[in-house]
């Protein structure tokens, strides 16, 4: 069983739902109510960003998340805000407000509006990996990700319009560029050399702006899987991180053959993910053709099962992917709420309300 761990990147909200700069005084109020326990700023000061500790245990990830989250809602609330666990600015006219930093002064200097579009909020996941195996794994797991990225889809909405996507969130990251599909690395060296170049090109000002879908962590030993968009509820960023956990698991055996695979297939595998979530066709990496989302699902299911039955969470995971296929994903949740003609005040009503793990 390999450790786990959460990062979850939330919007600073006022009562109206709007996002706002004061990212600040949340971080004040978290060290006046949590002193010794640090939330972090993000790239705009409409952000703030938690992390769980690693755990092999998932009831342990699960009290964690819960416990980072929870603290982090009441020290918003105790600063006069809020904090909204969605993918973008679903209202729009929030003017994004880099924090202050050099390194985040480079990057809007550097990539102007691409910066300016790159406010979105994810789910990174990290998993504990040996290092001979984390290029393998990278590699292995690119036909997978988009199903990762299916289940969490949580941006239908942006600037007060629906995009016709699940998760418009994705499109806006892949401004950036370094973000996107990439070609197999087959070793260390391949990837170490990508990011020296990604650097001296001007692609990224340093490593960590190496956006990856999936990449190795610059200071833990751990592969960070990056393409989940952040989930409004708890249950759904478990059910992404465990099903994470159990992909790294999978690919990490040195019996698995991943295969070649064409670069143009993993885009659009990408683009239905995020243009359908769970209403319409997914790739199915074992047959490599666009299947029902149910049936993809099923080979995702089918695939890592052995790494489920070992860690003991096949019944959990079953049932709370039965749960999204049948009550839908994020996207579905907050087109239900918004209904027709639009009322996307009450989609961030609802998505503030259930950003809480209380509510």
């Amino acid at each position: 069983m390999q450790r786990v761990g959460i990062e979850e990147e939330l919007f600073v909200v006022d009562d109206r739902g709007r996002l706002v700069p004061e990212s600040e005084a949340v971080l004040r109020a978290h060290r006046r109510l949590e002193p010794g326990d640090e939330i972090d700023h993000e790239l705009f000061l409409q952000q703030v960003e938690i992390q769980t500790d690693a755990h092999e245990d998932p009831a342990a990830l699960r009290e964690d998340l819960i416990a980072q989250r929870s603290a982090a809602v009441a020290a918003a609330r105790a600063a006069g805000f809020q904090l909204a666990a969605v993918p973008v600015d679903v209202l729009g006219g929030s003017e994004p407000a880099p924090t202050p930093g050099s390194r985040y002064a480079r990057m809007i200097a550097r990539y102007g509006e691409i910066a300016r579009n790159g406010m979105t909020c994810g789910m990174h996941v990290h998993v504990e990996v040996e290092d001979h195996v984390a290029v393998r794994v990278l590699d292995a797991l690119r036909p997978w990700t988009p199903l990762l990225n299916a289940l969490s889809a949580n941006a239908p909405f942006f600037h007060g319009r629906d995009t016709a996507h699940a998760s418009f969130r994705g499109h806006l990251w892949d401004m950036w560029p370094t973000a996107g599909a990439v070609d197999a690395f087959g070793d260390v060296k391949a990837y170490r050399t990508m990011v020296e170049t990604a650097i001296s090109s001007g692609a990224a000002v340093d490593e960590h702006m190496v956006y990856l879908d999936a990449r190795i962590a610059e200071t833990l030993p751990t592969v960070e899987i990056r393409v989940a968009d952040v989930c409004t509820e708890i249950d759904d960023a478990l059910l992404v991180a465990e099903l994470t956990r159990a992909l790294v698991s999978t690919v990490a055996d040195e019996s698995h053959d991943p295969g070649e695979w064409s670069l143009d297939l993993l885009r659009w595998a990408r683009w239905r993910a995020r243009h359908d979530g769970l209403t319409g066709s997914l790739m199915d990496p074992a047959t490599r053709e666009f299947v029902a989302a149910e049936q993809a699902l099923e080979s995702l299911l089918t695939f890592v099962g052995p790494a489920l039955d070992e860690a003991g969470t096949t019944d959990r995971v079953t049932t709370d992917l039965h749960r999204l296929l049948t009550t839908g994903n994020g996207a579905e949740r907050q087109r239900a709420v918004a209904g027709d003609p639009a009322d996307l005040h009450a989609v961030m009503a609802d998505v503030v309300r259930r950003t809480d793990p209380h509510h």
